[in-house]
């Protein structure tokens, strides 16, 4: 994806490097320590915008084409500009802290955090909710996601030591100029390309199995097993298949009795039933009834005629 769309990510950065560049030369001709503070803010803010308006390229490149312009990129980035700076202060400071006092703690940070920025700008999430909503979605994926950003980070070391290499022979305000843009339009936008993949691949992810719940088949619904047959678990009443698996034969006696109650009484053995109720005639049949009888008044009949 990078190549495919190298001109248009490498466009976006150098607009907007070569913008701060021009407004942080501007500020710098002047002197004083509040100037030189607002052009180290523009400079961090620009890194920024760089990083919320790559992201929102990533997430129109996915489709193959590019359906905004440079200019309409930028302005999302620019909607998002204030939240994105936010949350990425708030963890550098964070991170700082954890790398200095112990390294663990720090990467450990690096790696929930690590999509932060495209929470904000794709799910337009709030600066402190994109800290949970970014562990949430690297939980059960933490190794792969530190690993791909150590990859990352040796790849943007590599091309930033050819790049002072190379740029050696300029002087020092001009090369650390050049290096920024030149920098930051190549490297930054293989890094929003990776970290927006790495986002989009944790949301399909299927989430991690909690702790205690079943594994398997039945970890979408029904009801999860407790244990195999003979740990004191029964199987099912009625005609269902048995459940898969290779389970052992209960042992002996190692079923609980069952609660008190008013039970009804065991049926008789096979071939032993009481007579069913009905008056039955000795040699069998069907049992006798009884009906009432209806009387009819007597009728005068025709004598029949005489036979030969």
């Amino acid at each position: 994806m990078y190549r495919a769309h190298a001109g248009h990510l490498i466009g976006i950065a150098f607009v907007i490097y070569v913008g701060a560049a021009i407004l942080d030369g501007l500020v710098s001709l002047g002197h004083g320590l509040f100037l030189g503070l607002i052009g180290l803010i523009i400079s961090v803010l620009a890194g920024y915008l760089v990083q919320a308006a790559l992201v929102k390229s990533v997430q129109d490149i996915r489709d193959g084409r590019a359906d905004l312009s440079v200019g309409e990129t930028v302005s999302a980035g620019t909607a998002v500009l204030l939240p994105v700076a936010g949350a990425a202060i708030l963890a550098g400071i964070a991170i700082a802290i954890g790398l200095i006092l112990i390294i663990v703690p720090g990467l450990f940070l690096i790696t929930i955090w690590a999509v932060i920025i495209p929470v904000i700008v794709i799910e337009r999430t709030g600066a402190l909710n994109a800290f949970g909503r970014s562990r949430q979605l690297v939980r059960g994926h933490a190794w792969h996601v530190l690993g791909t950003l150590v990859l990352a980070w040796i790849i943007q070391i590599a091309v930033n030591i050819v790049l002072g290499v190379l740029l050696s022979a300029l002087p020092l305000f001009l090369r650390n100029a050049v290096s920024t843009v030149v920098a930051g339009s190549l490297v930054a936008p293989f890094v929003a390309l990776i970290v927006t993949l790495v986002y989009y691949r944790l949301l399909a992810a299927p989430p991690p199995q909690e702790p205690g719940y079943p594994q398997g088949p039945y970890a979408q619904g029904g009801y999860p097993p407790q244990g195999g047959y003979g740990q004191g678990n029964y199987p099912p009443q009625g005609n269902y298949p048995p459940p898969p698996g290779n389970y052992p034969p209960p042992p002996p006696g190692s079923y609980p009795p069952p609660p008190p109650g008013n039970y009804p009484p065991p049926p008789p053995p096979e071939g032993n039933y009481p007579p069913p109720p009905g008056n039955y005639p000795p040699g069998g049949g069907a049992p006798q009834q009884s009906y009432p009888t209806q009387r009819f008044p007597p009728q005068d009949y025709p004598e029949p005629p005489p036979g030969p």
